[in-house]
C-alpha cells in the first residue's frame, strides 16, 4: 500500500507538470516558442496541438507560417505523409511569400519520395515526387538542396525505369516478343539516360533477333557498342555481329 502511494504521488506530479503551461495566456510569439520546444523535444504530438492552434487562432500574424511549416514537419517526423504533403501544400498555396516556401517545396516533394513504393507497384507517388523535386529545382535553381533534389529524382527515374524494364523482361519469358520490344523502346525513349538503358537496348536487339528483323539487329549493335563500351555485354554482340553479317552475306 505505501509502494502504491508513493507511484500515485508521482505519477499526480507528473501530470500536474504536463498540464501546467496555461497557453491562452501566450501572445503569438511566445506560443510559437512553446510549440517550437515542444518540437525540439519530440513531442510531435503536443506539438501539432499547438501549432494548429496558433494558424487558427492568429490568422495574418507572423508567426502563422512557421507553425504551418513545422506543422508539416511534425507530420513527416512522425511518418505521416500524406497529412505532411497537405500541410506544406497549403503553406506554399496561401503563403507564397513566405520565407518557408523553398523549405516547404522541398519538403512536399520529399513527403511523396518517402511514399513511394517497391518498383512492382502503383508508382503514382514516385512520379509526383518527380514532379514536386523538378518543381523545387525551377523555382529554386540557386538553393542548396537543388543537388539533393537531383539525386532523389534519378533515384525516382531509375525506379520507373526499373518497373518498365522488368514488364518488357517478363513479356520476354513469356514468349511475347512483340510485346516485349515495345517494352524495351519505351525504356530507351523514356529513361535513355538510367542504369537500365543499356539493359534495354540489349533486350532491344535480342528480341529484334527473335522476331527476324536481323538487320534492324545489325544497326543497333554498333550503336550500343559506341555507347557502352565497358558493358559487359559488348563481347556477346560482337559475337552476334559477325554471325549476323555471315548470315546475311549467304542469304544473298
Amino acid at each position: 500500500m505505501k509502494y502504491l502511494l508513493i507511484i500515485l504521488t508521482a505519477l499526480t506530479g507528473i501530470w500536474g507538470c504536463a498540464t501546467s503551461v496555461n497557453t491562452s495566456m501566450m501572445g503569438p510569439s511566445q506560443r510559437l516558442d512553446y510549440a517550437m520546444k515542444l518540437y525540439n523535444d519530440k513531442d510531435y504530438e503536443e506539438a501539432i496541438k499547438e501549432f494548429q492552434a496558433i494558424t487558427l487562432q492568429y490568422p495574418g500574424n507572423l508567426v502563422v507560417d512557421s507553425a504551418q511549416f513545422y506543422l508539416g514537419m511534425c507530420h513527416f517526423n512522425r511518418t505521416e505523409y500524406i497529412l505532411g504533403a497537405y500541410e506544406f501544400s497549403k503553406l506554399i498555396k496561401n503563403m507564397p511569400s513566405s520565407k518557408f516556401v523553398p523549405q516547404a517545396q522541398y519538403m512536399l516533394a520529399d513527403c511523396y519520395y518517402e511514399l513511394s513504393p517497391y518498383y512492382e507497384l502503383d508508382q503514382k507517388y514516385t512520379k509526383k515526387s518527380i514532379e514536386e523535386f523538378q518543381a523545387f529545382i525551377d523555382f529554386f535553381p540557386t538553393d542548396s538542396k537543388v543537388p539533393e533534389a537531383e539525386k532523389k529524382i534519378s533515384e525516382m527515374n531509375d525506379k520507373l525505369a526499373h518497373k518498365e524494364y522488368h514488364t518488357a523482361y517478363i513479356y520476354e519469358k513469356l514468349g511475347d516478343y512483340k510485346a516485349a520490344l515495345m517494352y524495351y523502346e519505351f525504356v530507351l525513349d523514356t529513361y535513355h539516360d538510367t542504369k537500365y538503358a543499356p539493359l534495354a537496348l540489349y533486350g532491344k536487339i535480342n528480341m529484334l533477333v527473335l522476331t527476324k528483323k536481323d538487320n534492324d539487329a545489325l544497326s543497333e549493335i554498333p550503336k550500343f557498342i559506341e555507347k557502352y563500351p565497358g558493358d559487359p555485354n559488348v563481347k556477346s554482340l560482337e559475337k552476334l555481329k559477325s554471325t549476323l553479317e555471315e548470315k546475311l552475306s549467304i542469304a544473298k
